[in-house]
């Protein structure tokens, strides 16, 4: 493993509407009705920040915001801090409840955001130790592989009981699901649920941000097009006035592989640059991410050595090291901005929650990026080489009448043929949280491109069961 280093992060700043304009602080109109948004998992780092980003929309009256946390401590804490931030809006009529009951609350809901976390830190050890030992090492392991399988299994099964919940108490919301593993939460509220449900992520916001600023072109100068699915869509299209940027591109990665970076300050991320020079395309997420979703880069020794930076550029055991004491870090922090002693004033983000209810309530078409099952009723599937049955991460507009997704086409195939071995780990993992199953569990596994390059089948047999067998109290009913 490489040696980690605190390097300066590239500054990644703004929002990108992807429209004909920066549209930085909101859209044109007035939002003349009140509005309810439910926020469950009330207790994530999101939910002030999504709040704060509704306040921040022009033009808007009124607005309910209910929050919902089982953990009661957590959830007083917020909802003191979000009474404070509303303070800051005083021409907004806004009204806080706050309850760990969400069946008390979701009546009358137009939006339901959930940020949910199952189990909270307790399991993140097994799902990074236990692959361990069989030589799997995983950098976040929260979406694919050993630890994204078992925090869906853990996360589906309360998920499809909100979605029960919202249609019964909501059924004219639109759910807005930040939890990962995303494509497998939406993949099984698919096939469940008749609920609009969108996965909302800023990868695509933040690379095409990021690529801007590699490339040295201005953001909303840059023409692009992206698709495929969570954490793995390719900017197939990466253009300024005309001329593809790609080329710039390559001959920084290749400096940056050869030990002699382009810029000091962009000398990680190697893994993304590495795919991008084989395989055409760059890719969404952040290279330790992205490592766990193919078979290449964490498999040998020299190889973490050679491809892995600090932290999200693929440190071993990242998130299993760091999520515990981020969560612990979380309520100090809250409680700083509630004694003044730090700043809660922040600008709108370019989280998408809060551009879809404005384009919504505003009827103004907004673009964004989600992920949506890979389907358009009559008129086939949105992206037409990956599986018709799955989820995929395309561009969708938003007006009056909901989210839409718009198609893509054909992927080119080395890039769909990454994204299908993937959803095929989805497929039957989902399938395996919706019927309680530990043999789809384990044939999931089976599949998972990183798993199966380290271990044989028997080995992976081995660890699905000794993890299942870790993680009993959080995984009833499976059988």
């Amino acid at each position: 493993m490489a040696k980690s280093k605190k390097k300066k992060k590239l500054k990644v700043e703004g929002h990108a509407t992807h429209t004909q304009a920066d549209t930085r602080t909101g859209l044109p109109g007035r939002i003349g009705r009140r509005i309810k948004i439910v926020f469950l998992g009330a207790g994530s780092g999101f939910t002030h920040h999504l709040l704060n980003d509704v306040l921040k929309i022009p033009g808007l009256e009124a607005v309910d915001f209910a929050l919902v946390d089982i953990d009661k401590k957590r959830l007083g804490l917020m909802d003191k801090l979000m009474r404070r931030v509303a303070r800051q809006s005083p021409d907004i009529e806004c009204r806080i409840v706050s309850n760990p009951d969400r069946r008390a609350v979701l009546s009358g809901a137009d939006y339901v955001v959930c940020c949910v976390e199952v189990s909270g830190t307790k399991c993140v050890r097994w799902d990074n130790d236990i692959p361990a030992k069989y030589g799997i090492d995983q950098c976040i392991g929260d979406t694919i592989g050993p630890g994204g399988l078992f925090k869906s299994l853990r996360t589906i099964p309360v998920w499809l009981d909100i979605l029960q919940d919202v249609e019964e108490l909501a059924p004219r919301a639109i759910v807005l699901n930040y939890t990962n593993p995303m494509n497998m939460m939406c993949l099984a509220a698919g096939r469940t649920s008749t609920l609009p449900v969108v996965g909302l992520c800023h990868s695509v916001q933040g690379t095409s941000h990021l690529l801007a600023q590699r490339a040295g072109v201005p953001i909303q100068e840059m023409e692009w097009e992206c698709a495929g699915i969570n954490h793995l869509a390719w900017f197939t299209k990466l253009e300024h006035r005309g001329k593809d940027l790609y080329p710039v591109l390559r001959r920084k990665a290749l400096q940056d592989l050869a030990g002699k970076p382009s810029d000091p300050e962009d000398e990680w991320d190697l893994v993304r640059k590495d795919m991008m020079l084989h395989f055409g395309a760059f890719i969404t997420e952040s290279s330790g991410h992205l490592s766990e979703y193919v078979p290449y880069y964490r498999k040998r020794k020299d190889l973490l050595k050679k491809y892995m930076g600090p932290n999200y550029h693929g440190e071993s055991g990242f998130y299993a090291n760091e999520w515990p004491k981020w969560r612990k870090n979380s309520d100090p922090i809250r409680k700083e901005m509630l004694r003044g002693e730090r700043p809660f004033t922040w600008d709108r983000s370019w989280e998408y929650a809060s551009w879809i209810i404005e384009a919504r309530e505003k009827d103004t078409p907004f673009r964004i990026h989600g992920n949506v099952m890979n389907r358009r009723y009559g008129a086939g599937p949105l992206i037409s080489n990956l599986m018709h049955d799955g989820c995929v991460e395309v561009a969708c507009m938003v007006d009056r009448s909901g989210i839409h997704p718009t198609a893509y086409g054909k992927l080119p195939p080395q890039m769909a043929a990454l994204c299908e071995a993937n959803m095929r780990v989805f497929d039957l993992g989902a399938q395996a949280a919706i019927e309680r199953s530990v043999e789809l569990a384990v044939e999931s596994l089976l599949l998972d491109p990183l798993t199966a390059a380290v271990c044989s089948p028997a080995e992976i047999r081995a660890m699905t069961l000794e993890m299942f067998k870790a993680e009993k109290r959080y995984l009833s009913g499976y059988k």
